[in-house]
């Protein structure tokens, strides 16, 4: 807001009147005539071709049958009800009714004027009559015609009535603003007033007041109307609309997104797509034209308004100022020569503020509304171009972009309630608060799926044949277009407001200096060339500021990483003991990243003094000259509307700074999405829909019975493809034909990378055809339906069921069938919610296993006759391989169906398969026919089906296995794990509390004391520099300007502004520290509680949402919470000392003062309660948008093979329009308060101008002056309150989800009794006595009464069923789990030890054991403690060398600088469990826990690490085996059975089996091996 200042002398001279010109007055009387005369040549035009184009509608009516129809529904329902509701409704009716006899009256009126004496001709007042009598035949036209000729109507007779206002206002009204003694027709008298207060309600009141009519888009299908499409214009100016809205949210706690206003008919997304894709959509274009220039098509109408409103902003912004100006100057002169009173100039000071927020607002409201439809609408176009496009892998290089733009962002599996609450601002009305909701590529933690297929498999060349590979090309699309959709999109919708730069920039320039020059001469131009010499200074200390950001962030991405890397192998970090470690890390990392952000504030803070210095310089500049070189009087008249437009001057500059960036990055991104939709890869039956059909790629009739390939070519991507890489040199090859046998199992079989799923995707369409003989085709049959179970399991972020049904009409019995015959029964009755449980996004609430037959049972379920199956056996152990192998694949539901099922397993597969294809490594067929044919081509797949078949009847020996047919629990409700709390109302105290007190570390009262002080000291000195201005200004009117010291006076003012920049400069140095003082506390405390947190809430709590609290919201204390804070404080600090100003020199205006403040705080209090909804909702609405997005381009390819994209784009567009809901009342909100604020502060500043004005005051003009620069100052900072107040509150949800992590469960904390001696442990002895164990305080016993002891060096193994206690009493050795009793390790009960150093010195080897992303050398020595050395013998003893042999590649060995996927992605389960017994044997533990491996590892790795087991382990080493096969165990020193929590049975094996009701005997007589294990028991009883 401008500043300004108002001398004041007591008004004691008439000023000189002039009286406007008699024929200008009777002149102005022929343009209501005038306009009538043009409108009805136009109505009659426009009536024209009304009728003409409602011939040609009667016409297609007739011949479609629609007109009879009509007419009988006309018949049915009453003409006159039936016409005022086509009218608009009874209110409008009313309404144009009451103007039609304001019309009549007036007719009568001037009818009357006319046949009596009147001043005017007699000519002229014939004009005037026929123009009301024209006005009233449209009045009347208004009420009794039909649509569309109302509306036209209407139109037409507004025009003539605000016409004939304004020329009547011009002669009656405005003579009483001027010193004109009357008006021109103040010989009517009384009958002068009441047509003018006819004509106001005519032409004003009533067109102001009246509700709009609702023209619905689609006007044979019409939606009910939202509040703003039938709201009045004065409603539509000043967001009375809004009210319902704020009042609902004002009445309740949490308003929720169903009682928001539904969304316009123009908003929504379908109609937004029939909008924009004829000027956007490559396929309906047909050209490659920027989207810009499409864009521009489509908001053409809305850029004229906005164009407008630019000159309207500009217009009311130079106005303030010029009303100062003539205001001071008519106080100065005491009214001499002036011609408008001064209460003219006072009311202004309200007006032009007021009109100015109008316009300003109207553009925002526009500007925001195109925002969110362009949102939509590229939301749309990217959703359903994606749809179109090839998925292949990317290069590392290509897939850079995307990896770091995304390696910050929030994880898809964060919730909803999570989403960074921010809010715009008044210029830039769209702040990043997408960042916190983004679908990003990165993959949330979830139990890696086991890949028995993938054993011996290192990284391959080619990637889309690897699970890793495939899951990197996903990961690399997925994370390329969803930064299309977040980073990308949010740089473009803010570019919207480019006109800001090529408009308002230089109207607004100009008409400054304009009007500087008016009131200064030349010496303005001076200060112009000094602001343009001077305003690149900030620009290019800001340049260096670039640097240090990419550094900071560079330090951010590595302080994320390490923490997203802590936190998947969190459980991990808490069995090892490495808590201290991680902590001390990550506080390293943490380290490096607030040195970096402390230069950054501190550079930033450079530049903003320096910004404000550059002013202050100008006005100094402009000032001397005016006064020392062209030795002028610098009045208070000149001296305050000067500065106000020094400041436009400035903020035009500024804006040049602000806006090209903005714009450079929305071209920069605007481009990336039309590469995109022009230069992507699109599948060849689109290409060919774009482009025609290539020349050699003829395809197969899609109704042909033939499923199949004949001499046919198929490439990841089209030869003549300039993107193209190394990658994909891949062709996979069929020569001759290859005919799959329909209704009956096909196999295809066949090594690591030789195109199974390459010729699935052929069958598919998603690979690029190339015939190669003149027969050639490529036929799949979908007439029938295809369903497709990807290797890659996709799942949605929906029920178990909705998983399932995929949009199929809901039958109980085959549901049920399906259910039981994929092995789904017992993993539903293990959810509380069982099949009504919501999976999560990437189904993270699902294993690897659960994801893959859920994602087959979703094939078996449809009724599609295709079934093609990728490699879905590779995800299970083998005992459910063999269930859905026999159950399924052999049921009743898939029988008849033809399945083509690619496999490693033959051995399991093989059975049942009907015919095989064999697949060479070089991408070619080598053998088809039946198995025995395939199988007698190659003895080398006959030996691995005679080992597979081994590992399938091992099944059989598994000790702890699960009934798959086990009953499904009964649904109970879906949500996931927890429900998050999502806060209500205003932030809390004690959350902000927690970032005030870090602020000021040990000494919060120093700091605050240093920060505030010098604060108030610099908006002190602020205001009295400005007071010292009106006091200088005040010599020139008791003294000659050659008798001025200007020496002195700029000497002072310059010393003045100066410590004032350093005072405020202080403040914020202060203040900078402490924010990295409160960043590094609050992110040790928030790292020390999770780290600190039991395995029973970690349990409860997603991985996902806590790293979003030590990431997004961190990064939100760092910036958001920091900048929020500071400015209400600063923006606090001002209004107090201008306040305070404004009372010392007016005391008697503290009471309207105060009652101005308190309507400003209560408007804002009603406003921030509702903000804080909708943004909420928004936020929750915004995160399904990104999320289905995301989802769905991960599933792309099974979307397509289901033809289920149409379901998709509706499921999208659902949830676009929800979005659409939330935003627009977001946006609308922020005008409601703005244009409240705004007039209020206009009304302050017009009534303090009164009253110093017209008020027996005595206070002096340049007192005058800086009080009203005060008001003006104070005025427009109460919008800035409110919302700087508004941040702090929406930027605190941040603190409230740090401070919900603060106080959770703790495990106790180290103390220095708990640190042991440092020779311990010295052996491995372990003894419990009397352990009993609860996962809760409340939970029930699961171990009961446990006693055992164990020598060091012994080999204890430990077997139970399922539930029998195994993992609970592995989990309280380690005091993971609530216990009583003791354990005494070597000697020392662990619960008087510290928890890091009980865990430290005791390993254990989890099932699937967890590693971390990075190189091998980082995964077995996280902390970098031993040498390399150490890692080979570790490697070595665990068996890695052994495995790998001599006939693996050297690009295929995995070394210590082997990159390991997160989870350990890229390796079996059995290489995994190598690693991690390297590991231990890194650790040299004492006492180790092995949580054996399923029969899900191959033979031979078993094999390898059975025998690191038993001779590589050193002799003192204890070791517990969890086992779940008895042939590992049976020749250990002692066996531990438990059932139900107990130890039923323990002693050496051989003593055990002796026993004839034993349950070891039990189980080893039901194994099918019982002879081998009974001489395993034998052989190790005499070796001991």
């Amino acid at each position: 807001m401008e500043v300004f200042e108002v001398t004041h002398q007591t008004l004691n001279t008439k000023p000189l009147s002039k009286p406007l010109g008699v024929d200008t007055m009777l002149y102005i009387l022929l343009i209501p005539s005038s306009v009538a005369s043009v409108s009805a040549g136009l109505l009659l035009l426009q009536a024209m071709l009304a009728a003409w184009s409602k011939r040609r509608t009667a016409a297609r009516s007739i011949d479609d049958g629609s007109s009879e129809d009509a007419v009988n529904r006309e018949a049915s329902q009453n003409k006159i009800t039936g016409h005022i509701k086509r009218l608009g409704g009874a209110i409008i009716f009313t309404f144009r009714c009451a103007r039609l006899f304001c019309c009549l009256l007036l007719l009568i009126l001037f009818i009357y004027t006319t046949i009596g004496p009147s001043h005017i001709s007699q000519q002229m007042n014939m004009s005037i009559c026929a123009t009301f009598a024209y006005a009233t035949f449209l009045a009347l036209l208004s009420v009794v015609v039909p649509p569309p000729l109302d509306t036209l109507a209407c139109r037409h007779l507004a025009t003539i009535l605000v016409a004939t206002w304004v020329v009547y206002a011009y002669r009656d009204i405005w003579p009483y603003a001027t010193w004109i003694p009357a008006p021109a027709d103040a010989s009517e008298g009384w009958l002068l007033w009441i047509k003018l207060v006819l004509l106001s309600t005519a032409a004003i009141a009533i067109p102001g007041i009246s509700p709009r009519k609702y023209a619905p888009l689609n006007a044979e299908e019409p939606l009910d109307p939202t509040p703003e499409q039938t709201a009045s214009i004065f409603s539509l100016m000043f967001y009375f609309f809004m009210d319902g809205l704020v009042m609902k949210a004002w009445r309740t706690d949490h308003l929720p997104l169903e009682q928001f206003s539904p969304a316009a008919d123009y908003d929504l997304a379908h109609n937004l797509i029939k909008r924009s894709y004829p000027h956007l959509d490559p396929f309906q274009t047909n050209s490659k034209r920027h989207l810009f220039w499409g864009l521009m098509k489509i908001f053409y109408k809305e850029y004229i308004l906005l164009s407008l409103m630019i000159v309207s902003i500009v217009a009311c912004t130079l106005a303030s100022p010029i009303g100062i100006n003539r205001l001071l100057l008519y106080i100065e002169s005491g009214g001499t020569g002036t011609v408008v009173r001064p209460w003219v100039w006072v009311l202004w000071l309200f007006l032009a503020p007021t009109l100015r927020s109008c316009s300003f607002q109207w553009y925002i409201f526009t500007a925001t509304r195109m925002r969110v439809r362009a949102e939509a609408m590229i939301t749309s176009l990217i959703f359903d171009h994606s749809l179109r496009i090839r998925v292949k892998a990317e290069s590392e290089h290509e897939g850079e972009d995307s990896a770091r733009s995304s390696i910050a962002a929030t994880p898809e599996t964060t919730s909803v309630a999570e989403a960074q609450a921010e809010v715009e601002s008044a210029e830039d009305v769209l702040d990043d608060d997408e960042e916190t909701l983004r679908a990003s590529s990165a993959s949330g933690t979830s139990r890696s799926a086991v890949d028995k297929g993938k054993a011996k498999s290192s990284p391959e060349p080619e990637a889309e044949h690897s699970a890793v590979s495939a899951q990197d090309k996903l990961k690399n699309l997925v994370g390329k277009l969803n930064n299309l959709v977040t980073v990308d999109l949010d740089n473009i919708t803010p570019a919207v407001d480019f006109l800001m730069l090529l408009e308002l920039v230089p109207l607004q320039g100009a008409f400054s200096v304009w009007f500087l020059y008016s009131i200064l001469s030349w010496s303005a131009l001076v200060g112009l060339a000094t602001m343009l010499v001077l305003s690149p200074i900030p620009g290019y200390i800001a340049s260096h500021t670039q640097e240090i950001q990419k550094q900071k962030m560079a330090k951010t991405d590595a302080r994320v990483q390490t923490a997203t890397d802590t936190l998947n192998v969190f459980r991990m970090v808490k069995l090892f003991g490495w808590e201290p470690r991680a902590e001390e890390q990550l506080s390293q990392k943490r380290d490096e990243e607030l040195k970096w952000a402390k230069k950054y504030k501190l550079l930033n803070l450079l530049v903003f003094l320096v910004s404000y210095v550059v002013p202050v310089t100008v006005m100094l500049t402009t000032f001397f000259t005016y006064t020392a070189i062209m030795k002028q009087a610098l009045t208070a008249s000149k001296v305050f509307p000067a500065m106000s437009a020094f400041e436009l001057l400035a903020d035009t500059l500024q804006r040049i700074w602000w806006n090209i960036p903005m714009i450079v990055q929305g071209k920069v991104s605007l481009e990336r999405v039309g590469e995109f939709l022009h230069e992507t890869e699109l599948l060849d039956q689109f290409a060919m829909q774009r482009d025609g059909p290539a020349d050699g790629t003829q395809q197969a009739d899609s109704q042909s019975d033939v499923i199949g390939i004949r001499d046919s070519t198929f490439t990841w991507s089209d030869e003549d493809d300039k993107t193209r890489t190394h990658r994909r040199k891949f062709a996979l090859r069929v020569i001759g034909e290859l005919t799959f046998k329909r209704g009956s199992v096909n196999l295809i079989i066949g090594p690591t990378a030789s195109g199974k799923t390459s010729l699935l995707m052929a069958l598919l369409g998603e690979m690029h055809y190339m015939s190669t003989g003149l027969k050639s085709f490529v036929s799949l049959p979908r007439n029938g339906g295809v369903a497709y179970a990807a290797q890659e399991s996709w799942v949605q972020n929906e029920t178990i069921r909705d998983n399932i049904l995929f949009g199929s009409p809901f039958d109980e019995e085959r549901y049920n069938k399906v259910i039981e015959q994929c092995a789904l029964k017992p993993d539903i009755s293990l959810f509380d919610a069982g099949d009504k449980t919501e999976v999560g996004e990437k189904g993270i609430t699902l294993s690897g296993g659960q994801k893959a037959r859920l994602t087959l049972a979703r094939a078996i379920y449809s009724s599609a006759q295709m079934l093609l199956l990728d490699d879905m056996l590779a995800a299970l152990d083998v005992h459910t391989a063999k269930w859905i192998v026999d159950k399924c694949l052999k049921g009743d539901l898939v029988r008849g169906r033809t399945v083509i099922l690619v496999t490693h397993n033959v051995g399991l597969a093989g059975k049942i398969a009907d015919f095989v294809v064999a697949m060479s490594s070089d991408g070619r067929i080598a053998k088809q026919g039946s198995l025995v044919e395939v199988l007698e081509s190659d003895p080398g797949l006959s030996q691995q089906m005679n080992e597979e078949s081994k590992e399938v009847d091992q099944v059989e020996q598994a000790v702890d296995t699960v009934d798959l047919g086990a009953l499904a629990k009964e649904s109970t409700g879906g949500k996931l794990i927890v429900e998050e709390e999502i806060a209500v109302g205003h932030v809390g105290w004690s959350a902000m509390k927690i970032y005030l007190t870090a602020l000021g570390g040990a000494h919060p009262g120093l700091f605050w004391l240093a920060f505030a002080g010098a604060l108030f000291a610099g908006e002190i000195g602020t205001s009295s520099s400005t007071w010292f201005l009106g006091y200088w200004a005040q010599q020139y009117e008791m003294k000659a300007p050659s008798e001025v010291n200007v020496s002195f006076y700029i000497d002072i003012f310059a010393v003045m502004l100066f410590s004032t920049v350093a005072t405020w400069g202080l403040a914020y140095v202060v203040w900078i520290f402490g924010n990295i003082r409160a960043s590094r506390k609050i992110h040790h405390d928030l790292i020390t509680s999770v780290l600190g947190s039991t395995l029973r809430w970690l349990d409860k709590t997603p991985v996902s949402r806590i790293l979003v609290r030590c990431t997004q919201d961190i990064n939100a204390v760092d910036g958001k919470v920091n900048s929020s804070l500071s400015s209400f404080l600063d923006v606090s600090a001002t209004m107090s000392v201008r306040f305070a100003a404004v009372m010392l020199f007016s005391p008697l205006f503290i009471i309207p003062g105060s009652l101005v403040s308190a309507a400003g705080g209560f408007c804002g209090q009603m406003y921030m309660k509702a903000q804080l909804c909708v943004k909420r909702e928004m936020s929750n609405a915004k995160a399904p948008v990104l999320g289905h997005f995301g989802a769905t381009m991960t599933g792309l390819t099974s979307i397509r093979a289901y033809g289920a994209e149409k379901a998709m784009r509706e499921e999208s567009f659902r949830r676009i329009n929800m979005y659409t809901r939330a935003a627009v009342p977001f946006y609308d909100l922020n005008r409601w308060i703005c244009i409240r604020l705004d007039a209020l502060g206009g009304f302050f500043v017009a009534l303090l101008a009164a009253y110093l004005v017209y008020g027996k005051t005595s206070t002096t003009a340049s007192g005058t002056g800086f009080s009203l620069a005060m008001a003006v100052s104070f005025s427009g900072l109460i919008l800035w309150w409110i919302r700087t107040l508004n941040d702090v509150e929406l930027s605190g949800n941040s603190l409230e989800r740090i401070a919900q992590y603060l106080n959770i469960e703790h495990e106790p904390k180290p103390t220095q009794d708990g640190v042991p001696p440092a020779y311990w442990p010295a052996s491995g002895d372990l003894r419990v006595e009397h352990l009993h164990a609860r996962y809760s305080p409340d939970g029930p016993r699961v171990l009961h009464d446990i006693s055992f002891e164990v020598k060091s060096g012994e080999r204890i193994g430990i077997v139970g069923r399922t539930g029998s206690g195994k993992s609970s009493l592995t989990l309280a050795l380690l005091r993971c789990i609530i216990t009583e009793g003791t354990v005494f390790y070597d000697g020392i009960p662990t619960n008087s030890l510290n928890l890091d150093a009980l865990r430290r010195n005791i390993t254990i080897i989890p099932q699937v054991p967890e590693l971390l992303s990075g190189t091998l050398r980082q995964n077995l020595d996280p902390f970098g403690e031993h040498d390399d050395a150490e890692l080979h013998d570790a490697l070595r003893a665990a068996g890695l060398y052994a495995l790998q042999g001599q006939d693996v590649a050297d690009d295929g060995r995995i070394t210590l600088d082997t990159s390991i996927a997160g989870g350990g992605g890229n390796l079996s389960v059995g290489q995994r469990q190598i690693l991690a017994l390297a590991r231990a044997i890194v650790r040299r533990s004492k006492f180790m826990i092995l949580d054996e491996a399923t029969s899900a590892i191959d033979y031979a790795t078993d094999t390898v690490i059975q025998q690191s087991l038993r001779h590589k382990l050193g002799k003192d080493v204890t070791l517990l085996t969890v086992a779940h096969r008895l042939q590992t165990i049976m020749d250990a020193d002692k066996i531990m059975v438990l059932d139900a929590g107990r130890i039923v049975e323990f002693d050496k094996p051989s003593v055990l089996l002796r026993k004839e009701k034993g349950l070891l005997r039990a189980l080893v007589e039901e194994s099918g091996d019982k002879a081998a294990l009974y001489d395993m028991a034998e052989m190790a009883s005499s070796s001991t």
